[in-house]
């Protein structure tokens, strides 16, 4: 479907990759690999058609539409959720109005004989049978059956979106892009602002629903529901394995251990044979040996082992200075924009030198509190006491957008330097894998993770001893997720970390604060050891919603769910009935996916009927076609309700 050749490309004649070829075919589902900067996003790009190869070319049939996510978009406010996601449909509005003309024109004329109206009748037909084929009459449904997907709830969608967040935001821009149902789908980083069952639905759609799908993710659980096969771009090139990512990492390492197997067994070869040659170079009797063995090694096809990736980020945050015995110190804190309380009665001491976790759903207030300490938000009540000498360094969850474009990576960073410390910074930028030519990069083109490392060199620079990092790991690769993770560990100072990622949190977090219901609740122990307490698996199901409301705003507590948690461990009978569940769960949901399958074979084999001649004219294959669609969306509607179901049992 779109094939790509010898791509090279170039920032100020340094290569990013070079020689690269490979073919996307319908219904991949490709994991794009590699670390921060390898140029995941601009291979994406490029795909897109909104960037151009220094070399090669991409090539696609005229027909293939393309959907792209970027990490970072405009988005317009002057809307509501339901108007900006009918905007998808725009094509079919089109056709609508296009109907009515013709419609109207057949209503007035009265040459009902003549070739002209009878033309006109068969483009009508024609155009009202594609119209119904495309789903012109239920758009609406398949709209609102998207956005709640996403987490919206009915309610939502006739509020302005200027008043949703900007990861909110960002899932309109989704659902649009997943309602267009493009031939190939383009994501980057499509879950940073997803809870986990958007995730685990749009998991589900791009499984059963998408057609090709491309995604540059540092989700390693989604990237393993989702893919198929692994496109790793490293040192300029790229490997293609046709495996999800779990088994591209075992078998990438096989592939160098084998490489370098190889590799020893022929340098030593080659040395014994360079040995013999360099003894019996000057003996005649020898002559014809030798000869035989420079010939030999010149024939040896020299093996070469993939070059590594070994670079790495070296973040050390160093505490400026001791502050007070308690940084932070709240009483009866309480925070509402308007009817709607955030949170209430907030009493909490956070203590110099320790580093802690604010976890809970989305919009419970989490980022508001911050922006209490911060002093960006002032008019809550209660009482809000920051310790002596407290010096606040911020990572903010959009602080990389926020950098200036039009700058390089060194002029961002030397108008913010001062002192002896603006004689160092090409060694500072070098730590952070800004080295050589890449600090005269613009901001514009880093892709989300050198943005975010750029950032990152800005808060160091800070003379501070109190970190307060919303969401820092958000466009960071696994590697440097790790080592951003060590150096807040070895940081003397005091640390807040909101974040929904558990692996980052272990280790780091001695006390753990859960914002949920209009509460915060202190919990004094690490992250898994409240996860025990609250008898979940994973920090991210904290943001599925109340069973009364789905709002992103909306916030209930559920009483018989908090006695179900203390109650401990199920009874033997309760369990007995539980796995009844999940076996007739489990067995329902395999039943869907077959009849799924069934039903999209079945659509296949009428659709290439219809690109015939004879298909085109015959209408009783656009009705079949039309039952046949709206029996898959119930199908895969019931299979969505069934695997929802499935996995609340299991958790």
């Amino acid at each position: 479907m779109i094939s790509v050749e010898n791509l090279k490309v170039e920032f100020n004649a340094t290569p990013l990759f070079e020689d690269v070829s490979y073919v996307i075919n319908k219904k991949d589902r490709i994991a794009l690999v590699g670390k921060n900067g390898a140029g995941k996003s601009t291979m994406l790009k490029i795909l897109a058609g909104e960037q151009g190869p220094t070399e090669g070319s991409v090539s696609m049939p005229r027909d293939v539409t393309i959907g792209y996510l970027p990490q970072v978009m405009k988005l317009a406010d002057n809307r509501t959720v339901m108007q900006e996601a009918e905007l998808a449909f725009e094509h079919i509005f089109e056709l609508q109005a296009n109907l009515e003309r013709m419609n109207k024109e057949l209503a007035e004329r009265t040459d009902y004989e003549s070739d002209d109206y009878h033309k006109l009748i068969d483009r009508f037909t024609h155009e009202n049978d594609r119209f119904l084929m495309m789903g012109g009459t239920n758009f609406q449904a398949e709209i609102e059956r998207t956005l709640m997907g996403l987490g919206f709830s009915r309610v939502d969608f006739d509020r302005p979106t200027s008043e949703f967040s900007g990861g909110w935001r960002m899932r309109i821009e989704l659902a649009k892009l997943l309602l267009r149902r493009p031939d190939v789908l383009l994501l980057d980083e499509p879950t940073n602002h997803l809870d986990i069952e958007s995730i685990q639905w749009l998991e589900n759609f791009l499984a059963t629903r998408a057609n090709a799908v491309v995604l540059v993710s540092h989700d390693r659980a989604f990237l393993n529901n989702v893919t198929t096969r692994t496109i790793e771009i490293t040192c300029g090139q790229i490997y293609d394995y046709r495996v999800k990512y779990d088994d591209f990492v075992r078998l990438r390492k096989e592939r160098r251990e084998q490489q370098q197997r190889a590799y020893e067994n022929q340098q030593k070869q080659i040395e014994e044979t360079e040995a013999f040659i360099e003894r019996f170079r000057y003996q005649a009797t020898k002559a014809i040996q030798v000869q035989s063995r420079i010939k030999q090694l010149e024939k040896i096809n020299r093996i070469e082992v993939d070059e590594e990736d070994n670079s790495a980020l070296r973040l050390k945050f160093v505490c400026s200075s001791r502050s007070g015995s308690y940084p932070v110190i709240c009483d009866d804190v309480r925070k509402a924009y308007g009817t709607h309380t955030v949170f209430d009665h907030v009493n909490l001491t956070i203590n110099r030198g320790e580093k802690v976790a604010f976890v809970g759903k989305n919009g419970e207030g989490k980022s508001t509190l911050v922006k209490c300490i911060m002093d960006q938000i002032t008019d809550f009540s209660g009482k809000m006491t920051l310790g002596h000498n407290v010096q606040i360094g911020y990572f903010a969850q959009n602080q990389a957008q926020m950098l200036n474009g039009e700058l390089t990576v060194f002029d961002t960073i030397d108008r913010v330097a001062t002192g002896d410390i603006r004689l160092k910074i090409r060694d500072i930028l070098g730590a952070f894998m800004f080295g050589g030519e890449a600090s005269d990069k613009k901001v514009k083109v880093l892709s989300g993770g050198e943005r975010t490392r750029l950032a990152m060199i800005k808060l160091l620079l800070e003379p501070v001893n109190f970190l307060i990092l919303d969401e820092p790991t958000n466009h960071l690769d696994m590697r440097s997720k790790d080592i951003l993770k060590e150096a807040i560990r070895e940081f003397d100072g005091t640390v807040i970390i909101v974040s929904h990622d558990r692996d980052f949190l272990d280790g780091l977090a001695t006390k753990v604060y859960e914002f949920g219901g209009g509460e915060v609740k202190e919990h004094l122990c690490g992250v898994y050891e409240f996860l025990q307490k609250k008898q979940i698996d994973s920090l991210n199901q904290l943001q599925k919603p109340d069973q009364l409301s789905t709002s992103p705003t909306a916030s209930k507590k559920d009483d018989s769910n908090d006695k179900v948690q203390s109650e401990g461990k199920l009874s033997y009978e309760a369990q007995k009935e539980l796995n009844k569940r999940i076996k007739r769960l489990e067995k329902q949901v395999g039943e869907c996916e077959l009849a799924i399958e069934k039903i999209e074979g079945e659509i296949a084999v009428l659709e290439e009927k219809m690109t015939t001649p004879e298909g085109a004219a015959d209408m009783s294959l656009y009705e079949q076609h039309q039952q046949l669609k709206k029996k898959l969306d119930e199908t895969v509607e019931h299979w969505e309700e069934c695997s929802m179901e499935l996995e609340e049992a299991k958790g």
